[in-house]
């Protein structure tokens, strides 16, 4: 008779959480400062430098199916650790290149993808174990509570807060010293989740299952994805159009500067509350008031654009556009990741968080050169934000049934159970 091996133990909430915060810290620490160093050290132009942090950030997004189907294959904690150390390469590297007799941009570029496909190893193996953490939890009963996916970004919100504030404080001492300091912190991060996560975590080989990609040969789920990639597309504007848009109006960086604040804010305070509001009504009705909300921001400047305003006025279009997106994706989001383990149902859940997120980053890259090119549109001069608000209409509309689906082969009918 088969000796069936016993379930791994669950890595602890805590540790996964503080992981979260660590990461971003040290994440948010170097790449905001990426840009200066381009202009500044190599003299490259705007173009180029989109170019090259368009392509980190493919690396990162756009591999994270990849990465997904690794940690099905050797493990969570294999594919996390492998992760940490791309990552310390990275930066070790960005470092290196500025301590060249002459700056290396080749060297440089390199350190960036490293930087990408490192997030890519990790990210999703701490989403299979935050998702079998959740799965692992005592049922709420009458009770709402926030997912650990809520409680996942707000640790990762904070991370994100204070880690340009650490890069900004070294970065008087220059810019390879913040990539040392990022490479050195990442490297405590490793040894800490050597120490803390469970040496067996899931993985596909560990319980006998064979094969590979299974998200793909899901036709809901990649409709689900494809849809759910309006959202990423959506929350990454807060970092491209809507600085554009605030620089139109005249605005300075301070005003940049106060709509992250903003969004940093809103986060912090409202992640838990929308998560819990979330668990009562179910994932379709979530997700269709998330695409919804973050639509309606698009729709607030594409009407400031179009109906005339003066500075002020566009300004505040700007911030209230921005709430609604962040409100919209602190909706779908930890709703999205919630629903993976359903869809998948027993099979490995990797290369489903994974593909989600492949998805994002596929749409964010491509969306995004379409954006760039039809903000300059003065025929039109609503054209972009239209764009940006039309995916997100289509996912109000077809996501829900896709997700109402989920879980249904399994005889799982309760729909508030994947928020």
């Amino acid at each position: 008779m088969p000796v069936i091996p016993a379930p791994p133990r669950a890595a602890r909430t805590p540790a996964l959480l503080g992981t979260q915060l660590l990461f971003n810290v040290g994440f948010f620490a170097v790449v905001p400062f990426l840009a200066l160093v381009l202009t500044d050290d190599f003299g490259l132009t705007a173009a180029a430098i989109g170019l090259i942090l368009g392509v980190r950030t493919f690396a990162q997004q756009g591999m994270f199916l990849v990465g997904g189907v690794l940690a099905d294959r050797f493990g969570a904690r294999r594919t996390i650790l492998a992760g940490c150390a791309v990552r310390v390469l990275g930066f070790a590297t960005l470092a290196l290149s500025l301590l060249a007799p002459a700056p290396q941009l080749a060297l440089f570029i390199g350190g960036t993808v490293l930087t990408g496909l490192g997030g890519a190893l990790f990210s999703p193996g701490v989403n299979i174990l935050v998702a079998d953490a959740e799965q692992r939890r005592a049922p709420a009963g009458v009770r709402s509570r926030a997912s650990l996916f809520a409680w996942l970004s707000v640790a990762g919100e904070f991370g994100a807060v204070l880690g340009p504030l650490l890069g900004a404080a070294l970065l008087g001492w220059g810019f390879v010293v913040v990539a040392l300091a990022g490479a050195a912190l990442f490297v405590l991060i490793a040894v800490f989740l050597a120490l803390a996560l469970p040496r067996r975590t899931p993985a596909a080989a560990e319980r006998g299952i064979h094969g590979r990609w299974w998200s793909l040969r899901d036709r809901r789920f990649v409709a689900f994805s494809a849809l759910h990639a309006a959202d990423l597309l959506a929350f990454n504007q807060l970092y491209l159009a809507l600085p554009l848009q605030l620089a139109r109006a005249d605005a300075g960086p301070g005003v940049v500067a106060a709509m992250f604040a903003w969004v940093s804010a809103l986060t912090l305070v409202l992640q838990l509350p929308v998560s819990r509001w979330c668990h009562r009504v179910g994932a379709a009705r979530a997700l269709r008031a998330g695409y919804g909300l973050s639509s309606a921001g698009f729709v607030v400047v594409a009407a400031s654009v179009v109906v005339p305003l003066d500075a002020s006025g566009r300004v505040v279009a700007v911030f209230v556009a921005a709430g609604l997106v962040v409100i919209g994706h602190l909706t779908t989001n930890p709703t999205a990741q919630g629903l993976v383990p359903r869809f998948a149902e027993m099979l490995p859940t990797g290369s489903f968080f994974g593909l989600l997120s492949t998805c994002g980053g596929v749409a964010v890259l491509l969306g995004n050169v379409a954006v760039g090119a039809l903000l300059g549109w003065t025929t039109v001069p609503a054209a972009a934000w239209l764009l940006l608000a039309v995916p997100l209409v289509v996912a109000a509309v077809w996501a829900p049934p896709v997700a109402a689906s989920a879980g249904r082969a399994s005889g799982d009918e309760n729909e508030a159970g994947g928020c």
